[in-house]
């Protein structure tokens, strides 16, 4: 899927309505896990393009053709009109009865009961990887099913690194932040500054993995609970990075975190690198015309050494105020193991997250894809305990680490300060949607 960061940032702005909306919710008065015997209409909801919602509406017609007592009414729209339409719906409490559900929203919608619980339906999720179908838990329920997921690579742009001379790094035993920094300096010098090797980590995945690599979590529950000094370190490791000569100048990655695929830095050959889903290796390929690598991420020396862990791309979720729960939660067991829709499907929303409908694809994947789910596969030594998904409040995170982190880059504060400052309202923002 095809998003920048511009429009994600939208999407988190309208979230924020999400958060309030939802509490307007209310618990279905069954959970039944009864299929009805008469005519039964659900209504699905899904964010994407024009080719994911021709695809859905090719998988919806196969779900009926199985089951012809039960008519799926679609609807779909873009990520930024998304949030604010289901969240209108949720409070008028007329949600669908499917929705494509993302992790920085989980929590929210799961919190206030207008997400049914999943486990107490009838859902084959023993082909998902435990630690993934965790990340769709909250608190004591299983309020939604990844149905793809993703892993952070170190996207490498091997055309680019032919034409400086410059050698891949050599990955194979490791390596650490300061290789790394090494290695891209060599990059800026052999291009005259024309391209720079280093990607400042700038999201709450990437965040995330290096407080991990720290042995330490973001959050526990509601609470945030990294130390002011890892995030410190966090913020430094950018500073030092550009300070270096590295990384693009602050400036510029600022510029650069707005711009869609086909305008970004990487996208333009202007970085050698980027930290992004394996799976976007399709994308910056043809955006760039480049051949492009996939590189495990560097390390702390010392640090954790399982700190990877598969993100769900998005999942799905059914409506708490549904009035067919077994039936909606019937076609999310088809949408999640049929193979047929799998292979419709294909790896549009991101390496599916049942492993039979991954094998089920494994013939039709193009070579970047192929490439993704080999990186992906041998990420599995490096895989850790899925961290808590991001808690009611929490939503708009990423914004706010690049907020401080733009501060910390252009020395407007220092990281000490960045890290206390953000922690703190990352909490309050917490407490102030419980």
């Amino acid at each position: 899927m095809k998003r920048t960061l511009k429009t994600i940032l939208a999407g988190i702005a309208v979230g924020a309505m999400a958060l309030s909306l939802a509490a307007c919710g209310t618990a279905s008065k069954s959970d039944s896990s009864q299929l009805s015997k008469g005519p039964v209409t659900l209504r699905m909801y899904w964010w994407g393009g024009d080719a994911r919602h021709e695809r859905t509406k090719q998988a919806i017609a196969l779900f009926e053709k199985k089951y012809p007592n039960i008519t799926v009414k679609p609807e779909f729209t873009d990520w930024t009109g998304y949030w604010e339409k289901l969240a209108t719906s949720t409070a008028g409490k007329n949600m669908p009865d499917v929705v494509q559900m993302d992790q920085l929203y989980l929590a929210s919608y799961a919190d206030r009961g207008t997400l049914l619980d999943l486990s107490k339906q009838k859902i084959n999720t023993s082909d998902i990887d435990s630690g993934l179908l965790d990340a769709g838990k909250w608190k004591n329920g299983l309020y939604a099913i990844p149905l793809s997921t993703s892993i952070t690579a170190m996207l490498t742009n091997t055309t680019v690194l032919d034409k400086l001379g410059v050698a891949l790094p050599d990955t194979s035993k490791g390596w650490t932040y300061e290789d790394y920094q090494a290695w891209g300096k060599k990059v800026a010098d052999a291009s005259g500054g024309q391209v720079y090797g280093v990607d400042v980590y700038n999201n709450e995945f990437q965040l995330q993995q290096f407080i991990r690599q720290n042995g330490e979590n973001l959050y526990d529950g509601t609470k945030v609970v990294v130390k002011p000094k890892t995030l410190s370190a966090f913020f430094q490791l950018g500073l030092t990075q550009q300070q270096s000569g590295a990384a693009a100048p602050a400036t510029a990655w600022a510029e650069s975190l707005t711009l869609p695929i086909d305008q970004s830095r990487f996208g333009t050959s202007a970085d050698a690198t980027l930290f992004t889903s394996a799976t976007l290796n399709a994308a910056f390929a043809k955006a760039t015309g480049d051949n492009i690598a996939l590189l495990p991420l560097p390390t702390l020396k010392g640090g954790t050494a399982k700190f990877d862990y598969y993100k769900p791309g998005m999942y799905w979720a059914a409506s708490s105020q549904s009035k067919h729960p077994a039936e909606a939660a019937l076609l999310i067991d088809f949408l999640l193991n049929d193979p047929g829709v799998a292979k419709l499907f294909g790896s549009e929303r991101g390496l599916p997250a049942s492993s039979k409908a991954l094998d089920a694809i494994r013939s039709t994947l193009t070579p970047e894809e192929t490439a993704a789910v080999k990186y992906s596969e041998s990420r599995k030594p490096f895989l850790g305990k899925a961290p808590s998904i991001t808690p009611n409040g929490a939503s708009d995170i990423t914004a706010m680490l690049q907020r401080y982190q733009q501060e910390v880059n252009f020395q407007r504060t220092t990281p000490d300060k960045a890290a206390s400052d953000m922690i703190a309202e990352l909490q309050k923002s917490i407490d102030a949607a419980k």
